[in-house]
């Protein structure tokens, strides 16, 4: 034990919103954890890491005195029945104490909706407040080259940044393997790299990396919002509707029931109004097709795919 009193690390945790929401649900549908990241676990490593590397044995030392989460959304118009799930995110994020950042989506090319200026106003911020509170160490919650010019900014402050990131693969909606990697630059810029995807994969410290999780909500439990993500929103133009059932669902993926073209696969970031794991085999929809291109050349034969697929009640 130490025997002078020690000082108040200050912790200031900036996440760029849509990375986080693409590694918790690959955690939830990909990897074999099957599981959400958990927010508040996720603060609990942070201070536990940042402890460690200080050499300190009292986490009341280990403060997070601010925390932000940049996102672009779409309208409350555009977003439907969804606005209730975007409604019980940022309830754990207020519980956490975390500020909420949005920005309204944009149409880009191919009428996709893109978020534009996100990472520019979470730098903006994050320098400023860097300043003016002062903190010990800047979490980055993101794996983006584009962070690179704010780590050498907050590096000429004297703060210290810790970068959170996750390298992982998985097959996209397309039935394609995908990758997602971290910038080499931003890992060689901060001063402490935290590659998450090993430390999960090795369990070290197991205590931390199981706290990591969302727990398995009980039917005898109450309402475990950390269990709840938002949808994105979806990403095609508009087009006639068709209306089916639920034939199957699988792990992140399903098949609407259509007779005439041997079913219908979509995948889980294409439900609007529900939470994929709400879903139930014989739920009525309205649904977009089209033709799943990569799976017609794979397969020799035509195959397709459904999107804004939306539960009717």
């Amino acid at each position: 034990m130490h025997n002078h009193i020690q000082d108040l690390i200050r912790i200031g945790i900036f996440y760029d919103g849509y990375y986080f929401y693409k590694v918790s649900n690959y955690y939830k549908y990909e990897h074999k954890r099957k599981s959400r990241i958990s927010i508040s676990g996720l603060h609990d490593f942070i201070r536990s890491e940042i402890a460690s590397i200080k050499n300190i044995d009292d986490l009341r030392h280990c403060q997070v005195i601010d925390a932000h989460y940049f996102r672009g959304r779409s309208s409350a118009k555009d977003m439907g029945e969804k606005v209730q799930s975007e409604r019980v995110f940022e309830d754990i994020l207020m519980r956490e104490n975390i500020v909420t950042h949005y920005l309204p989506l944009r149409y880009g090319e191919h009428n996709i909706w893109q978020e534009k200026g996100i990472d520019v106003w979470l730098a903006l911020e994050a320098y400023e407040l860097a300043i003016y509170k002062r903190f010990d160490i800047l979490v980055l919650v993101a794996g983006d080259g584009d962070y690179v010019p704010l780590v050498r900014k907050l590096n000429t402050l004297g703060t210290r940044v810790m970068l959170i990131c996750w390298d992982y693969s998985y097959y996209n909606e397309n039935g394609a393997l995908a990758e997602t990697k971290t910038s080499r630059q931003l890992l060689d810029e901060v001063f402490y790299p935290v590659l998450m995807h090993d430390r999960i994969n090795r369990q070290i410290p197991i205590d931390m990396i199981n706290g990591l999780f969302v727990k398995e909500k009980k039917e005898s439990d109450g309402e475990n919002l950390d269990n709840t993500i938002p949808l994105p929103p979806s990403t095609s133009g508009q087009d006639t509707c068709l209306i089916s059932i639920i034939f199957s669902i699988k792990n992140g993926f399903g098949f609407i029931k259509d007779e005439k073209i041997n079913n219908v696969f979509f995948y889980y970031d294409s439900v609007t109004n529900r939470d994929f794991d709400e879903l139930e085999v014989g739920m009525k929809v309205k649904y977009l097709c089209e033709e799943d291109t990569e799976r017609s050349k794979r397969d020799g034969a035509p195959r397709y795919r459904a999107y804004k697929v939306t539960v009717i009640d």
